[in-house]
């Protein structure tokens, strides 16, 4: 069993394939220069400096060696013989398997403008990416993050964590009301606010220099540091390369088998028909990364089992948590319930398109987002 990528959905599988029962030889390619890491920590604990090394890891050094699983970090895969059976290693060697897992994730989008590739203008994927910003930011006094997203607000809370003075420069008008809506973004700004983030909306970084960058308005902000986080795009070099069916993503169908047989994708790279609204989705979720891979691991032993797992994520600022259960695109309608009180914030929000409930949204409702996620499989397992 061969696996491309050590992110979650690689790890998951390769644990999957132990749990079931394989004996063979499982060996997971990974660019990465550490082992699988807990990715969700590194936009925050890492950054801020509040968490411990161990933290970073999903799972123990010592749990490869003790299953038998042959982790090569540091090592990249340049070509897919799919009629062959075999991947190519960039240092020549050719590396066998019976069934082959592609989890090779995303890869963050690069900023096109002058100055973009100075040596303090990071982006954030990696573990290594996550010690070099904490590193620069022990140092830092002045931090631009461009990019309103998830990763983009979860740095600047970590950020601030160190008192960095820290803008964020976006686009939007609100941050991230094409996934929250205009009520759960006002709130998630105000809430960085509170804690002493400067947005600079509507607008973007046309130049950064070694002590500063300019907005396209003129207006000079100061930064030490710049963290680039406009989105990432799913890594699709190989599967293109070895001739897979891909649209926005690698094109699988319910067991997560691509148009390959024997070849199976997880992961962010990974699109598939959603039985819930009869649409390809693919999804950018640690949880949902987990799940893919164990599927997938059970389907490359024959087990024959479908994807349905209901997508969920979470985002920590500060000390509030959101969960978010369900998937709804852009094209939706919302209902707010409860309080964006500052002090304790206390809040559903459903996501509907065309009247259906497609997610739930919550903050201090921990147990409503539970009841949410198992009425939605409840009402899968109707449907099908």
């Amino acid at each position: 069993m061969v696996i491309v990528g050590g992110g979650a959905a690689g790890d998951a599988a390769a644990a999957m394939l132990r749990a079931e029962g394989y004996k063979g030889q499982i060996t997971m390619l990974s660019m990465d220069e550490h082992a699988p890491g807990d990715r969700p920590n590194f936009s925050k604990g890492t950054i801020s400096g509040t968490v411990a090394m161990d933290f970073n890891f999903v799972r123990p050094s010592s749990f490869y060696h003790e299953h038998d699983i042959d982790v090569r970090l540091n090592t990249a895969v340049t070509s897919i013989d799919t009629d062959g059976h075999s991947v190519q290693l960039a240092n020549g060697e050719i590396v066998a398997y019976d069934a082959l897992l592609l989890a090779t994730g995303a890869e963050p989008i690069r900023l096109s403008v002058p100055g973009a590739d100075l040596p303090h203008v990071r982006t954030l994927r990696s573990l290594t990416d996550s010690l070099d910003i904490a590193e620069r930011a022990s140092r830092a006094k002045h931090a631009v993050v461009i990019g309103a997203s998830f990763i983009g607000l979860e740095v600047a809370a970590a950020l601030r964590a160190r008192n960095v003075d820290v803008h964020v420069v976006a686009r939007d008008d609100v941050p991230m009301t094409n996934i929250l809506g205009q009520q759960l973004g006002v709130f998630m700004q105000a809430l960085h606010e509170r804690h002493g983030v400067t947005f600079r909306l509507g607008t973007t970084v046309s130049r950064i220099e070694a002590d500063h960058v300019q907005l396209e308005n003129g207006e000079i902000i100061a930064a030490d540091l710049v963290i680039v986080g406009i989105g990432v795009r799913p890594a699709l070099a190989l599967a293109t390369q070895a001739g897979l069916a891909i649209n926005s993503g690698v094109l699988v169908n319910s067991r997560l088998e691509t148009s390959s047989p024997n070849v199976f994708a997880a992961g962010d790279i990974a699109q598939w028909l959603d039985d819930a609204t009869g649409v390809r989705t693919r999804v950018e979720h640690w949880v949902v990364a987990q799940r893919q891979g164990q599927i997938a691991a059970r389907n490359m032993l024959g087990a024959n089992v479908a994807f349905d797992a209901i997508p969920f994520f979470w985002t920590e600022h500060y000390d509030t948590m959101l969960l978010y259960v369900g998937h709804a695109e852009r094209a939706f309608t919302t209902e707010v319930f409860g309080s964006f009180s500052d002090a304790s914030p206390n809040v559903r929000v459903n996501y509907r398109n065309h009247g259906q409930l497609m997610a739930v949204a919550t903050i201090g409702r921990d147990r409503e987002s539970l009841e949410a996620e198992l009425a939605f499989e409840r009402a899968r397992v109707i449907a099908t």
